[in-house]
């Protein structure tokens, strides 16, 4: 099977599960249904396959009117901005209802609730903190609607989030950035000197780095933050890299404490990080004898993480969604088989490294 064989699998598997694109949560637009769906919108780019976008659509109309009034929307986090993504192909091809939609809610993020240095709070029960997961939520749309509206402004804002998870969360000696920082030092799990979370959390850095590559390949050359973009993946990736289990290809749960009692292989943290290496690799922004690693891990996901039974593909060792803590937060989290969070990183990775292997870099 290719890479994308296993992205439709993936997609077939969820559809025949959740008919009627009921994905959960039900009657919430929200992150995890979305994360996935971009998975399988980037499966229908590729395959052609109509019954991909008819799911899509289908879930969008139960959440969309025809006049393009939103439900079930809660404007208070980030995650539920997110499948507003999923709006933009239509909207290009002439679905105006979708345009209000993203003018209702992109534009939000311009008056967000910042700490005194201008970063988002990740979600308002949650004041002062910036959270890695943020960069995804907000950034590739914010960068997106900024170029299809010709407002600058957009993409100065995310570029400044960018900046500041880097310079404030990223930890010098490994070079992985920790999950959270609170500014103000008063969160339980704040490091007192840094206001830093104490762990290197897999699925944040994913979100990072897949956040950092695809906006690096959506800006013009042009465009004077391109290449912090591009620089900050890039530097990610090289970091990533010097923690990958070298027996089985993927990433353990916390990044850098394999050897540690209790933790554990991440699936949707390692088709991340494969995502955004693919990436790079395919751009030609790392070096091709890279190829090894991410060849690896894909293969390690295959191998250690999927199952097909029957018409089912079945991806294990999913962490389910967190929120901050300390290195037992992290490893007693449970895992669960089909996720959201791990079909949609998952599919993301599939088509990715399928772009990747049939490029002139691979």
């Amino acid at each position: 099977m290719t890479a994308l064989d296993y992205a439709k699998k993936c997609c077939d598997t969820i559809i025949n599960k959740f008919p009627q694109a009921e994905l959960p949560p039900v009657n919430k637009f929200h992150y995890h249904a979305g994360v996935f769906l971009s998975g399988m919108e980037r499966t229908y780019i590729l395959s052609s396959e109509e019954k991909y976008n008819d799911y899509i659509k289908a879930w969008i109309n139960r959440y969309i009117d025809e006049d393009g009034n939103a439900s079930y929307v809660d404007d208070h986090t980030l995650d539920d901005i997110e499948p507003c993504n999923l709006l933009v192909r239509y909207y290009k091809q002439g679905e105006e209802r979708f345009k209000k939609v993203l003018d209702k809610f992109v534009p939000m993020f311009l008056s967000w609730k910042c700490n005194t240095q201008g970063g988002f709070w990740h979600k308002m029960c949650h004041p002062n903190q910036m959270w890695l997961d943020g960069i995804y939520m907000a950034g590739p749309l914010a960068v997106t609607y900024g170029l299809m509206t010709e407002r600058n402004e957009y993409i100065e804002l995310i570029h400044k989030q960018l900046c500041l998870m880097w310079n404030n969360m990223r930890d010098e000696e490994t070079g992985l950035l920790y999950h959270a920082w609170d500014e103000n030092k008063e969160a339980e799990w704040a490091n007192p000197s840094t206001g830093c979370s104490p762990e290197f959390w897999g699925r944040a850095l994913g979100w990072y780095i897949v956040a950092a590559a695809d906006i690096s390949e959506m800006l013009p050359d042009s465009c004077e933050y391109k290449a912090d973009f591009t620089r900050f993946a890039v530097e990610l990736a090289e970091a990533l890299l010097k923690f990958q289990d070298r027996e089985t290809g993927m990433w353990y749960q916390v990044i850098d404490k394999g050897n540690c009692e209790g933790n554990w292989l991440e699936s949707s943290c390692t088709c991340l990080f494969t995502y955004g290496i693919s990436n790079l690799l395919r751009r030609g922004l790392l070096p091709k004898e890279y190829r090894q690693f991410v060849d690896k891990a894909y293969i390690g996901v295959i191998n250690n993480s999927v199952d097909i039974n029957g018409d089912n593909l079945i991806i294990r060792d999913i962490c389910i969604g967190t929120g901050v803590g300390d290195y037992t937060h992290y490893i007693n989290r449970p895992t669960t088989e089909n996720d959201l969070h791990g079909t949609g990183a998952f599919t993301l990775m599939c088509t990715e490294y399928y772009k990747y292997t049939q490029s002139e870099n691979y």
